[in-house]
């Protein structure tokens, strides 16, 4: 099921203290995006930038403010949820805890009235494909306490898709799991998502979630849309700051440096040759796996130490001109040798130093002239 949102905007009314006034808030603001036919979606930002208003919004739990929803060719903006066809599947499982797997998947469908209503073995039927494809069949007599946190949230994905929507909508499904289980997790999604080909919207502030199982990604703050595209594009070509200080394990390294006659400074350091890009004061930054220690490097960094992480290594450095508190590299194990001393040399991959303007943010793009 195609999803196309028109102008989507949401404001919710001000709530000043009495006799102070306030601006009305702008939740999410002229978001226009046509998500495929059967894709993974990953709606992606900090909190509060909109993306779960988004989800609500689609899902029918609220109204816009302006704008319009398709399913399809179907506009289904003043819908109610139960009219639009979606599965939706909460932080918080939503479980009842007095029934056992069957019956919390099977619930929804004994909401079903009129020519929807369905016999008790079409129910035992759905239920049990259902809960077969997410793993759950041994399990359909069990309280929701006598399961794993992840368990719960197969048993939520499995009353979500028991209704066989037309689209499923994930709200952060995975925040109160443990590390290894989010991980196990989020592949039973994207495997569940694949299986059934239903378009899925998946709303999370982790970038790695999001980037791991999804097609597209879209980035939001404060209510905008910074930039949509696959993971791995929009990782290598951030459209701007933001997107790019928000994407990246380790986090980007910024500092500030300088543009005059074609060459990018770093302190009195020249680091890289930057083509067609106009003498002024930038903002730069450098992905962590962006550095190559040389001999000859032409970066110098103060060498804090060495973390050793197996098949890779990670440097922690310093820099005068270093906009975080600490520059960290990943290199491979082997530059290791090249280690010594109170000081660290690198050499710069072109394709991982990105530029952007020190006022807006905005990226400014440049050939690599080395």
């Amino acid at each position: 099921m195609k999803i196309t949102l028109s102008h989507l905007t949401k404001k919710f009314p001000a709530r000043g203290r009495k006799g102070k006034a306030a601006a009305e808030v702008v939740a999410v603001n002229d978001f226009t995006f046509e998500i495929p036919d059967g894709s993974l979606v990953g709606l992606l930002g900090p909190s509060g930038c909109g993306k779960s208003t988004t989800l609500n919004l689609i899902c029918g739990l609220q109204k816009p403010t302006e704008g319009q929803i398709f399913f399809g060719e179907e506009d289904v903006t003043t819908l109610s949820p139960q009219q639009r066809g979606v599965g939706m599947v909460f932080q918080n499982y939503a479980l009842y805890p007095h029934l056992n797997v069957e019956q919390n998947i099977r619930f929804p469908l004994e909401n079903l009235k009129g020519a929807e209503k369905l016999s008790k073995e079409e129910m035992r039927s759905r239920v049990e494909e259902a809960a077969s494809l997410v793993q759950l069949d041994g399990l359909l007599e069990r309280k929701p306490a006598e399961l794993s946190g992840g368990q719960q949230q197969r048993v939520a994905i499995a009353r979500a898709l028991v209704k066989l929507p037309r689209v499923l909508l994930l709200d952060e499904p995975l925040s109160n799991l443990d590390a290894r289980l989010r991980l196990q997790t989020r592949e039973e999604i994207r495997r569940i998502q694949k299986k059934t080909g239903i378009t899925t919207l998946f709303v999370t502030h982790d970038q790695d979630e999001a980037m791991s199982i999804s097609d597209l990604i879209v980035v939001m703050q404060e209510g905008v849309v910074q930039q949509i595209g696959k993971p791995q594009e929009v990782y290598d070509d951030p459209a701007n700051l933001f997107v790019a200080k928000f994407l990246g394990t380790p986090p980007i390294n910024l500092f500030t440096g300088t543009v005059k006659d074609g060459a990018l400074y770093i302190g009195e350091e020249t680091v890289l040759q930057v083509k067609g890009v106009p003498d002024q004061p930038v903002q730069v930054g450098i992905r962590p796996e962006g550095f190559l220690v040389s001999e000859t490097g032409t970066f110098t960094c103060a060498l804090s130490r060495p973390e050793v992480l197996g098949r890779d290594i990670s440097i922690l450095a310093s820099h005068p001109c270093s906009v975080n508190p600490n520059v960290r590299a990943i290199v491979d194990a082997e530059s290791c040798e090249h280690l010594s001393g109170d000081t660290v040399r690198f050499l710069l991959k072109s394709q991982k130093v990105l530029l952007f303007e020190q006022t807006t943010g905005s990226r400014i793009p440049f050939e690599s002239g080395r």
